[in-house]
């Protein structure tokens, strides 16, 4: 179902949603944000922006298999994303998968983004 078309909305609604979203993971209230970023991956289930939102909101809350979930999806979309892979090998090493977490971050550490390569290597550092 198309609830965009049921509703009668356009991307001004979702756009509007997604800056109550953001307004409130920036004051950290990260559940309220989720709710928002559910209604977004309903209204607009491809969009690869939503979907990683998705997953760090449930990474940041602790829901590691619902962040790897989200993380994934967002990850077809969108493959090339440093900050979501950065976020799946975060996941993995939530859910115990240090083996695979740690391949993540090593290739994640050779990567041109420098914040992204950094975090990535806290995290080898951390779980080797």
């Amino acid at each position: 179902m198309d609830w965009l078309e049921v509703l009668g909305w356009d991307e001004k609604q979702i756009a509007d949603l997604r800056a109550t979203g953001c307004t409130y993971i920036q004051q950290g209230v990260y559940s309220t944000a989720l709710k928002y970023f559910e209604a977004l991956s309903v209204l607009n289930p491809s969009n690869s922006y939503d979907l990683a939102t998705l997953g760090a909101l449930h990474l940041q809350l602790g829901n590691g298999l619902q962040a790897l979930d989200f993380i994934d999806r967002a990850t077809k979309v969108e493959p090339q994303s440093l900050e979501t892979r950065l976020n799946r090998a975060k996941a993995l090493f939530m859910l115990g998968y240090r083996r695979q977490g740690l391949l993540q971050a090593m290739e994640l550490e050779k990567c041109d983004d420098p914040g992204v390569a950094s975090q990535a290597s806290a995290l080898v550092l951390a779980y080797k």
